[in-house]
């Protein structure tokens, strides 16, 4: 019997190797983030945070522009610089609660090239009863090269979800979610099931 072939992925690269490298590469970022967050300035609870990226090697694709999952990545790490920066981080955790992304869209504008600098801004834009709705948009300079739509949710370490009057309870928040755009809304509703 003869042993398949061990999965390619990137530049003939083995898929574990590959893997193995996107892991690290979203580990150092998010070590990065913990390291320097001190010394970053504070922002509202809802944000807008602007968090700097570089697009490093194990970013790119066959293409040898950013690969469209590691977009998804950065944005896991701009989410927890507006948790960070926010102040929020701390009284969720000691709460029990902690994110998870229920559904996300994302839109390509323009390709992100090796060693370029960019800038990803996050705000929380709305909410319903279940989930928040963060808005990322990747800026190159003041072009716009992406934007993404995340709905998240909140759940307790012990099992169970959060409802965002919760949340909003914990930090001291309890005004309505501001109007979310048509489009935005629709999209919501979607996917609140």
């Amino acid at each position: 019997m003869q042993t398949p072939p061990i999965p390619q992925a990137a530049c003939g690269v083995p898929a574990t190797t590959a893997a193995w490298a996107a892991k690290m590469n979203l580990f150092l970022r998010l070590l990065l983030l913990l390291v320097t967050a001190g010394f970053r300035p504070r922002c509202e609870p809802f944000g807008p945070t602007r968090k700097r990226f570089i697009v490093w090697p194990p970013d790119l694709d066959v293409l040898f522009h950013v690969n469209n999952g590691v977009y998804l990545s950065m944005l896991d790490v701009a989410r927890v610089d507006l948790l960070l920066r926010s102040g929020l981080a701390g009284p969720l955790r000691r709460q029990g609660f902690y994110p998870v992304v229920a559904a996300e869209t994302i839109r390509f504008r323009r390709s992100l090239q090796l060693f370029q600098a960019f800038e990803v801004e996050t705000a929380i834009i709305g909410w319903d009863d279940k989930a928040f709705i963060i808005q990322h948009r990747f800026l190159r300079g003041e072009e716009l090269v992406a934007d993404a739509v995340i709905r998240t949710r909140f759940l307790r370490r012990k099992g169970g979800t959060v409802s965002t009057h919760e949340v909003l309870a914990v930090i001291g928040r309890r005004e309505p979610s501001p109007p979310l755009p048509p489009w935005v809304e629709a999209w919501n509703l979607q996917n609140s099931g």
